[in-house]
């Protein structure tokens, strides 16, 4: 087993319960795992030595909610400046031409941006797929094993189009049967629920528009048959709210609740709209919510309460949700926003700069289910991020390490990424892929699917005010 010591650390920010700061430490690693932490490493041996010197050591981040296929999608003209629900019905056009080269196009440079900016665990929820598709899941699982990312890659789906009274095209649905039986399949195939696990799969109909309420309850007596976690989008908007009053006579918590879908097995993404009782009835089930502020903020759909969430007793993480909405897969950046979001929306009070860490490393756990990821601890998955300070945009910010990396920065790009004791980006290039033909194939894959959709690039729009 290989063994690795990082010494000489600026500061080590743990994240663990109480968010110790080790300055000038060591971390020592065994395989996957972190055997010692510490001020004092140098008596030990290792068959790799990283000098930390001038750099600050953090858990790797975990994202909560992302929707990998719409990397392929950032940007397109016709689908900005619009709320969620005319948001999506452009983007649906794009995303029922989706071939399986264009998930793996798509996964591979949104999972090696959220490496490149501090991520080493990442959950997706893919639900986009077009008819006659197959085993489409299977391209993003594989991408992440190519870059060596931890990936938590969820089963969506969408089984209610406009004939049904939801919102997506018929196109981009398919039948509960169609669904169920390939979620099973990806479990049965993919998922490992052992410790320091590589892939864990979720079950994830895609939200209360878009799927039947017999698939919402089978989905989660299966996800619960085979242990695995559920997930969904809940909350965001108010026309969703609206839909489900008009559609089902009930608020969105309270139709999940009716369908099964509320436990500590959970989580949400979004969670914008609760009222103040919901909120206590997501914290008393020990739920969890993945806050997605840079795209909460671009569709305008609201602020998440995420202090009354933690107080509640919810578990509350991190997302950069789809790449489509928030334009990028950048987990600083996220973090960064989130900080500034809630200061404005909640008072100057409302959350630190180590809050927002901790909502992006041990939140972001929770939501998971995981307890062997998120912190700087003995036993714990090797997953860290180096991050050094001798850059312009830190110059004059070296008075705090974690508000350092919150607050300031010119670049979000880390220096070193480490992921189950394994080296994946290395003076912030990716250390298992070709950057470069990764960039050519997502461009190549994004334009075939604008093409082939007929959506405006944006030429037309040059120069006009």
């Amino acid at each position: 087993m290989s063994s690795m010591l990082i010494k000489n650390a600026r500061n080590i920010i743990t994240m663990d319960d109480r968010r110790s700061r080790v300055p000038g430490g060591s971390i020592y690693i065994e395989g996957p795992e972190i055997k010692a932490v510490g001020a004092d490493l140098s008596h030990v041996v290792a068959d790799v030595v990283i000098d930390a010197r001038g750099k600050v050591v953090i858990p790797g981040m975990v994202n909560g909610h992302h929707h990998l296929n719409q990397v392929l999608t950032k940007n397109v003209p016709l689908a900005q400046d619009k709320g969620l629900f005319d948001w999506l019905t452009t983007l649906y056009q794009v995303w029922q031409h989706l071939q399986p080269g264009d998930l793996h196009a798509g996964a591979t440079a949104g999972l090696g941006e959220l490496l490149k900016t501090g991520c080493t665990t990442a959950a997706d929820h893919f639900y986009a797929f077009p008819r006659e598709s197959r085993n489409l899941l299977d391209e993003e699982i594989q991408a992440a094993a190519e870059l060596g990312m931890r990936f938590h890659p969820t089963r969506g789906s969408m089984s209610r189009g406009k004939s049904k009274g939801g919102l997506p095209p018929d196109e981009l649905t398919q039948s509960e049967d169609e669904i169920l039986a390939d979620t099973r399949r990806a479990i049965e195939t993919h998922h490992r629920p052992e410790r320091f696990s590589m892939v864990r799969v979720g079950v994830a109909p895609c939200s209360p528009f878009s799927v039947t309420t017999e698939l919402m309850k089978e989905a989660a007596v299966l996800a619960r048959s085979y242990g695995v976690r559920l997930h969904t989008h809940l909350a965001e908007t108010i026309d969703e709210q609206d839909f489900c009053r008009e559609m089902y006579g009930m608020r969105p918590l309270e139709y999940m609740e009716s369908t099964g879908w509320i436990g500590p097995d959970v989580w949400y993404a979004h969670g914008i709209h609760f009222s103040d009782d919901e909120v206590r009835r997501i914290g008393a089930a020990h739920a969890g919510v993945c806050h997605c502020p840079v795209s909460n903020m671009k569709l305008s759909s609201g602020t998440c309460r995420v202090p009354d969430l933690l107080k509640a007793g919810a578990a509350v993480g991190l997302g950069v949700d789809g790449s489509a909405s928030a334009d990028s897969s950048n987990m600083l950046f996220e973090a960064r926003v989130g900080y500034l979001l809630h200061k404005h929306a909640h008072g100057p009070t409302a959350v630190t700069a180590e809050d927002m860490l901790w909502l992006a490393t041990r939140g972001g756990a929770a939501v998971l289910g995981r307890d062997d990821i998120g912190s700087i601890e003995v036993g714990k998955a090797a997953d860290l991020v180096l991050v050094d300070v001798n850059q312009v945009g830190y110059a004059g910010a070296l008075h705090d390490d974690v508000g350092m990396l919150m607050m300031t920065g010119s670049t979000q790009v880390v220096d070193t990424v480490i992921v189950n004791g394994v080296v994946v980006v290395q003076e912030g290039r990716l250390t298992r892929v070709d950057e470069e033909k990764v960039v050519r194939q997502a461009n190549a894959a994004s334009a075939r699917l604008v093409e082939a959709a007929g959506v405006a690039t944006g030429r037309d729009f040059v120069g006009r005010v």
